[in-house]
């Protein structure tokens, strides 16, 4: 998908000086961009709106401005999926409010009905569904099984996911899920 995007991106003209990723599920994609596209000016902003899971804050809100000089350059913001816009707006306004000449946005996934468009999309999803990317699936999962109270033994997590979500884990992921829901617990 990253290089679909960045061919797409390439085949409008546009050229980012500066590639910004919302952090976190910004940071991977923005990379591969980068890559692809033959940018060396990455940097990143954090907003905070989804947490680990599905838990959501009521508002998107900017809590880590971006710290580059970005004033009378071409940028492309950079996340990995837009859901309900609100992080994308948040991020847009970030960036316009620092003097940008040209701002473009990219993502890997765009789910229906949200409240924002990227310039540039990979992949459209026709139906709403929650998306486990590689770079967060042991963060995702691990909150899932850790807040559902899920078993913290590898095979009985296996099957659960299997019975609760449709999920078939591998016993790596399931390991990983495993050590990482003990990390996460209360000491």
């Amino acid at each position: 998908m990253g290089r679909a995007l960045a061919l797409r991106i390439r085949d409008t003209g546009f050229r980012p000086e500066v590639i910004v990723a919302i952090a976190r599920g910004g940071y991977v994609p923005a990379r591969i961009l980068c890559d692809y596209l033959g940018v060396n000016e990455l940097a990143s902003l954090r907003i905070v709106h989804y947490q680990a899971g599905a838990s959501k804050e009521k508002r998107a809100r900017l809590v880590a401005p971006l710290n580059l000089p970005v004033a009378g350059k071409k940028v492309l913001l950079v996340d990995d999926l837009i859901d309900t816009g609100e992080t994308f707006q948040v991020a847009l306004a970030h960036l316009l409010e620092l003097g940008v000449a040209e701002l473009r946005s990219a993502v890997m996934l765009a789910k229906p009905g949200a409240g924002a468009e990227a310039d540039f999309v990979a992949r459209r999803l026709k139906i709403w569904r929650w998306v486990v990317f590689p770079w967060a699936a042991v963060e995702d999962l691990g909150t899932f099984a850790r807040e559902r109270r899920m078993p913290q033994e590898q095979a009985a997590l296996q099957r659960r996911f299997l019975a609760d979500y449709g999920l078939r884990l591998s016993a790596q992921v399931a390991a990983d899920l495993v050590q990482f829901i003990r990390l996460k617990q209360p000491t």
